[in-house]
């Protein structure tokens, strides 16, 4: 029996939450950040975004790498300021 969408933990839920029960893949990682999923490719190929990794020929992001990445981008937003 397959897991269906809504089977599915949030990504959000998931980081707030702790560890991770699962890596999230380039569609989690679009939703939480309300990107295109191209978009996500993209910053992985400029190393813009979070940090990713492949299993085989599918990448995945650990939700720990994904919640330092947004800590990052949080705390240096509030320097600019």
């Amino acid at each position: 029996m397959g897991r269906t969408h809504s089977d599915q933990p949030d990504p959000q839920t998931t980081l707030r939450a702790g560890l991770p029960d699962r890596y999230l893949t380039p569609d989690d990682i679009a939703e939480m950040f309300e990107v295109p999923k191209e978009t996500v490719y993209q910053w992985r190929k400029k190393r813009t975004g979070p940090p990713g990794f492949r299993v085989g020929k599918h990448l995945r992001y650990d939700p720990a790498d994904v919640h330092a990445y947004v800590t990052k981008l949080r705390h240096e937003d509030a320097e600019a300021a």
